[in-house]
C-alpha cells in the first residue's frame, strides 16, 4: 500500500529521515528564495519602501500558512495513522476532506482580508510610497494565497505517501518560473510589484496545476472520493495541527508586533533591514521546517505500528542533524554578512543596521531546532497539547514580551535579541515534556 516499512525506517534511520526530509527541505528552501529574490528584485528595481511595504503585510501570508498547516499537517497525521493502520478507505476519506476544508477555509479567508488592507496599512501608520506599494501587491496576491495554501497542504500528501520527490521537482519548477517572471515583469516590463505579484499568482497556478494532475492520475495511496464531511475527523484534524496552527498565527502576530515597534521607534529604513535580515531567518525556518515534516510521517507511521521508542529515536536524529544545520549557517552567514548587507539595498545606513543586526540575529538558529522540531514530533504522534505549549511559548507568549520589552531598553540591538532570547527561555519547557515523554515510554516498555 505504501512504500514505508518498519524494518527499514529501524535499520536506517538516519537515511529514512533524509530521504524524507532532503526533498522537504529543497522544495521548502526553493519556495522561501522566492521571498528573497522577490526582496531583490524589488530593492533593486524599484524602491527599497517596496521592501518594507511587502514585510508590514506578512502577518497576512503567515495567517494563511497557519490554516493551511493546521489543516493540512492535521489531516496527514491522521491520514499517515491510518495508512499504518492498513485502512486505505480512511485514509483517502481523510484526505479528500482535508484538501476541501483547506480550500473553503483559504479562500473565505482572502476575502475577508480583502476588506481589512486599509484598516492594516491605519494601524501600523504607513502612509505614501509604503502604503501605495503595500495595497498594489497584496490585492493581487489575496488571489494568489488560496492556491499556494492548497498547494503546501496537496505537497505533504505526497510526502506522506512516499513521493517526496515529486513534489520537490513541482516546487523547483514554481521556484525558478516565479525568479524569471519576476524578472520580466519588473526589469522587462517595468510592472513595478504589481509584477511581483503577478509572478506568484501564475506560478502558483501552474503547480497546482501539477500537484491536481498527480492526485489524479499518478498517486498509489490518496485519491479524491466522495465523503461524507465527518466531524470526529475534522475536530481531531483542528486538535492535531493546533500546534502549527499556533505556530504560524504566532509568527503573524510577532511579525505585525516586529514592525508596530520598529516603525515607531527606528522608522521605515529599520523594517526594511528587519526584512533583509529576516531572508536569512526564513529559509533557514525552512530547513528546520522540511526536517520536521520528513521526519513527522515517518514517526505518525511507525508510532501507529505501536513502536514508541522508534518514533522517539527518529526525533533524536532529527534533532541532531537540525543542529549541524544550524551551526553551519551560522558560520555562512557571519562570514558573509558584509556581502549580504550590499545586496539588497545601497543604502549605507539600512546596510549598517542589516550587518550588525545579523551578526546578532544569527544565534537563534542554533538554539530554535530542539524546539521547532519537539513540536513536530509531538504533532506527529498526536500529543497535541505539548506541541502547542512549545509553539505558543517560543512564538508567542515569550516573544511578544522580548519584542517589547528589549527594543524599548536597547533599541534597534533589543529587536536582534528578541528571538535568541525567547529560544533560550523556551527550551526549559521543551526539555521538561520531553523527559516526561521519555518516562511514558520506558514505563510502557516495562509494562510489557
Amino acid at each position: 500500500m505504501n512504500s514505508m516499512n518498519v524494518d527499514l525506517i529501524r535499520a536506517g534511520k538516519t537515511r529514512a529521515i533524509l530521504t524524507f526530509s532532503v526533498p522537504a527541505i529543497i522544495s521548502m528552501v526553493l519556495t522561501s528564495l522566492i521571498n528573497v529574490a522577490d526582496g531583490f528584485f524589488m530593492g533593486n528595481f524599484i524602491h527599497k519602501d517596496a521592501i518594507a511595504a511587502v514585510n508590514l503585510g506578512l502577518p497576512i501570508i503567515y495567517l494563511f500558512l497557519a490554516t493551511g498547516l493546521m489543516v493540512s499537517v492535521g489531516g496527514s497525521v491522521i491520514a499517515g495513522m491510518s495508512i499504518g493502520r492498513k485502512d486505505e478507505e480512511s485514509c483517502c476519506s481523510v484526505f479528500s476532506q482535508t484538501i476541501a476544508t483547506c480550500a473553503v477555509a483559504s479562500v473565505l479567508l482572502s476575502v475577508v482580508m480583502f476588506f481589512l488592507l486599509r484598516t492594516i496599512l491605519a494601524v501600523l501608520g504607513a502612509e505614501g510610497d509604503v502604503a501605495k506599494y503595500f495595497l498594489q501587491y497584496y490585492t493581487i496576491l489575496l488571489f494568489e494565497l488560496p492556491v499556494m495554501t492548497v498547494n503546501a497542504s496537496l505537497g505533504m500528501f505526497v510526502r506522506a505517501e512516499g513521493r517526496p520527490q515529486f513534489y520537490m521537482g513541482v516546487t523547483a519548477f514554481t521556484c525558478v518560473l516565479n525568479i524569471l517572471l519576476d524578472w520580466l515583469f519588473t526589469a522587462g516590463f517595468g510592472f513595478g510589484v504589481r509584477g511581483i505579484a503577478a509572478a506568484s499568482l501564475v506560478s502558483a497556478l501552474l503547480g497546482f496545476a501539477f500537484l491536481l494532475f498527480y492526485f489524479l492520475k499518478k498517486a498509489r495511496v490518496f485519491r479524491f472520493v466522495r465523503f461524507r464531511f465527518d466531524r470526529k475527523v475534522f475536530r481531531d484534524t483542528m486538535l492535531n495541527g493546533l500546534s502549527e496552527f499556533i505556530g504560524e498565527l504566532s509568527m503573524c502576530i510577532s511579525i505585525a508586533a516586529y514592525n508596530f515597534v520598529i516603525m515607531r521607534r527606528i522608522g521605515v529604513d529599520g523594517v526594511t533591514a528587519f526584512t533583509v535580515v529576516g531572508y536569512t531567518t526564513y529559509v533557514f525556518s525552512m530547513v528546520v521546517c522540511g526536517f520536521g515534516q520528513g521526519m513527522a510521517p515517518l514517526s505518525s507511521f511507525v508510532y501507529g505500528a505501536k513502536e514508541k521508542l522508534l518514533a522517539r529515536n527518529l526525533f533524536t536524529r532529527t534533532v541532531l542533524l537540525v543542529l549541524a544545520a544550524g551551526c553551519a549557517t551560522v558560520a555562512l552567514v557571519g562570514f558573509g554578512s558584509s556581502l549580504y548587507s550590499r545586496i539588497f539595498v545601497d543604502d549605507v545606513a539600512v546596510q549598517q543596521m542589516i550587518k550588525s543586526g545579523i551578526l546578532i540575529f544569527m544565534w537563534s538558529y542554533i538554539l530554535c531546532g530542539l524546539n521547532a522540531i519537539a513540536s513536530f514530533y509531538f504533532t506527529s504522534i498526536g500529543k497535541a497539547k505539548e506541541s502547542a505549549v512549545i509553539s505558543s511559548a517560543r512564538g508567542l507568549v515569550i516573544l511578544l514580551a522580548a519584542i517589547f520589552v528589549l527594543p524599548a531598553i536597547l533599541g534597534m540591538n533589543g529587536v536582534w535579541l528578541a528571538s535568541p532570547a525567547t529560544e533560550i527561555l523556551t527550551l526549559a519547557i521543551t526539555l521538561f515534556y520531553l523527559k516526561k515523554d521519555r518516562k511514558e515510554i520506558d514505563d510502557a516498555k516495562q509494562a510489557e
